[in-house]
């Protein structure tokens, strides 16, 4: 198993503090009248936004963690770091299409979709990049870290693409889009954090065993 560096672990890590900080100050800075129940986060990265600056910093900042994270998380096969990494451009996309003050933007809503369900989509293409069955010829194969196991790659995937319907329900008949927005990009941004945890994990348990 490939080493996972713990600048990847604190990568990881910051990514969510990253999202919460961000949508958190951008929100106070915005006027009374903009309300994280209701608004989304893209109206405080949008042009009319007061001190935009913060939200589409910490967007690039939170794509990029991706970005870096997709490039060393080896136990998670190519597919999902893929997904992943695509899931970061996408994320730092959204800076160059921003949601506009008033009606829609092809753009910023194809750019927002393939951001959520790429990072939505790569735990359960980490599980179906595993190759199945118990044993190769007569060697058994290691158990994948717990993360990149196939029922939990897709059991992930499948809490995740709940939450994106949700929040998608939310857009066309609720009252509550921010709130389903900012849930689901919680747990899309907590999952990446789990599944480097779960690979460094694994790597000091293979290495103990060594020793």
């Amino acid at each position: 198993m490939r080493v996972v560096p713990t600048w990847a672990v604190a990568t990881a890590a910051a990514a969510p503090v990253l999202l919460v900080t961000g949508w958190t100050v951008a929100g106070a800075r915005q006027p009374s009248g903009y309300d994280p129940v209701r608004d989304t986060i893209s109206e405080l990265a949008g042009p009319d936004a007061a001190d935009r600056w913060i939200m589409t910093g910490a967007l690039v900042l939170f794509g990029s963690c991706y970005l870096a994270i997709a490039a060393v998380l080896h136990a998670a096969g190519l597919p999902s770091r893929f997904l992943l990494a695509v899931g970061g451009v996408a994320t730092i996309a959204l800076v160059a299409f921003p949601r506009p003050s008033v009606g829609g933007s092809l753009g910023h809503g194809t750019v927002a979709t393939v951001a959520v369900l790429a990072l939505a989509l790569w735990p359960a293409g980490t599980a179906l990049w595993l190759p199945r069955g118990p044993v190769v010829g007569h060697l058994a194969r290691p158990e994948p870290p717990w993360a990149f196991r196939r029922a939990v790659g897709l059991s992930a995937t499948g809490l995740l693409l709940g939450l994106v319907g949700w929040f998608a329900l939310e857009v066309n008949v609720g009252s509550r889009t921010g709130l389903a927005e900012r849930i689901t990009a919680l747990a899309v941004a907590l999952w990446p954090l789990l599944a480097v945890l779960s690979a460094r994990r694994a790597q000091l348990a293979a290495s103990a065993g060594v020793g």
